[in-house]
């Protein structure tokens, strides 16, 4: 819908994401609100400034049930991870994972621990969604349990989840940074091995280092075991449990949708809750809708299984869908292809271009809230500069890696960013020092810009053919 006689100027393409910003700062910093009511100010601005440059209502309503439609498997997915939640809790499967995983790590190695495990199964399963999900849950409650801080814990999953997510065959944002781009699949996780392999070294060590200060002293070993016994006392715990968070990662490996293997995942926890726990279905079913309720005087435990359930999810759901509106606005009214043109402006050589295309990520990670479109613009926007720099391919698919899939946590209004706060019950801005493959694999990128370390160029006589990208196509289901 951009208007071909009349491009957006870069003012006013600029003016709602700076007003939404600024709105946002003063609503969180000073009224200590949430995130919609900034994203929502931000897309009636948006629409004026699209309203003003001739779209009529029609096309601006329009473009904001594209971006609500595009947001869509997102909402389902949070949803169903809510149900599985609620059941998992009510089930004892969350409760058997935390038991046997304190028995099994220990506090000093524990965040290392978990990272590897979480970037082991996304590897397998090619998603970071899925892996949080599930490994992820259970790491929240063992390190708690352990006396790691949430946030900390929840950077060691991240970081994890991410990695596999990146460097996985089978990974969504893998595939479509490589196909967009007409970089061959597997030439472009090679040419990541380069960011992402010294950016999980550089996370690994930082969790040994902090890790350090959680040694097993006589205090934590005591606090450990007064948690099994807690666990013991209030769950049927047995190993049969676990047949249900490895049935779903094994549904998912073998490449069975999500939606199937979540509510697979859903039904056995429920039939857990009502068979193995001996709850009614009454309070079976309530655990699904409001979450799981427990109290057992032990205020860690009861912290960390009074939640899940569908209405657990919808604030996180609201903030998803009004997220979308505002960036549904600025991508199909043309102003962030504006904003993104502009950037290119400024760019002459790999020095400047690849720290421009990871930017460029970012601010649409900031402004239109979804991974993909992070992905899919600048890929359009800058395919033609990289081939007019002599530069391959390759060089763009990881800059759209290393800018779009992994920043996309730091945003709070993010889907990333809002399903992690749904599943891990923590926020971007708490997790975010700790989430430190996400943010140190830019930074290497960026100097590897600067320094042309791993930059190739395109060979004399090699020349790559313009990508035509179909928008129907440009944004593939969810695999979550």
């Amino acid at each position: 819908m951009i208007r071909k006689n009349q491009p957006m100027p870069f003012f006013w393409a600029l003016t709602p994401i700076v007003l939404m910003v600024v709105a946002m700062l003063i609503t969180i910093v000073v009224f200590e609100g949430g995130p919609h009511i900034p994203l929502a100010f931000g897309t009636v601005i948006a629409a004026l400034v699209a309203w003003k440059f001739g779209f009529n209502w029609q096309e601006i309503e329009d473009s904001i049930y594209k971006g609500i439609r595009l947001a869509l498997p997102a909402v389902v997915i949070i949803i169903l991870v809510g149900l599985a939640i609620g059941s998992w809790m009510g089930g004892g499967v969350v409760a058997t994972m935390i038991f046997y995983g304190l028995k099994l790590l220990s506090p000093e190695l524990f965040l290392v621990s978990i990272a590897l495990m979480c970037a082991v199964v996304s590897i397998a399963i090619g998603s970071s969604w899925s892996t949080m999900g599930t490994i992820g849950i259970a790491g929240m409650g063992i390190g708690i349990s352990m006396g790691i801080p949430a946030p900390m814990v929840a950077g060691a999953v991240i970081t994890g989840a991410y990695f596999g997510d990146k460097m996985s065959p089978l990974s969504d944002t893998t595939n479509l940074a490589s196909g967009l781009t007409g970089t061959d699949l597997f030439v472009h996780i090679q040419h990541m091995f380069y960011t992402t392999i010294p950016g999980l070294l550089i996370a690994l060590a930082a969790y040994w280092y902090m890790s350090l200060g959680f040694a097993a002293t006589d205090a934590e070993v005591a606090k450990i075991s007064n948690t099994m016994v807690v666990l013991e006392n209030n769950f049927v715990i047995s190993p049969w449990l676990l047949v249900v968070p490895l049935t779903v990662i094994l549904m998912v490996a073998k490449k069975i949708p999500a939606l199937p293997a979540l509510v697979a995942g859903i039904v056995l926890g429920f039939l857990c809750q009502i068979f193995v726990q001996g709850d009614s279905v009454a309070v079976s079913v309530s655990a699904l809708q409001n979450g799981y309720v427990i109290e057992t005087g032990n205020s860690v435990i009861d912290s960390l299984f009074n939640r899940g359930g569908i209405d657990s999810m919808m604030y996180t759901v609201s903030m998803t869908i009004v997220a979308m509106t505002f960036g549904g606005v600025l991508e199909n009214t043309g102003m962030l292809q504006a904003i993104v043109d502009k950037m290119k402006d400024m760019t002459k050589s790999a020095r400047t271009l690849i720290p421009t295309t990871i930017g460029s990520c970012f601010l649409t990670n900031a402004t239109c809230s979804e991974q993909y479109i992070s992905v899919v613009v600048p890929a359009r926007m800058f395919s033609k500069v990289y081939r007019e720099r002599g530069l391959h391919s390759k060089n763009l698919s990881r800059a759209l890696e290393d800018g779009g899939t992994l920043t996309s946590v730091f945003i709070p209004w993010n889907t990333c960013g809002v399903f992690i706060l749904a599943t891990l019950g923590v926020g971007a801005w708490e997790y975010a020092p700790y989430a430190i493959l996400n943010f140190v694999v830019p930074i290497i990128s960026i100097i590897y810009a600067i320094t042309g370390f791993s930059i190739v160029k395109l060979k004399p006589g090699e020349e790559q053919e313009p990508l035509v990208i179909n928008d129907d196509l440009a944004y593939p289901d969810y695999k979550a």
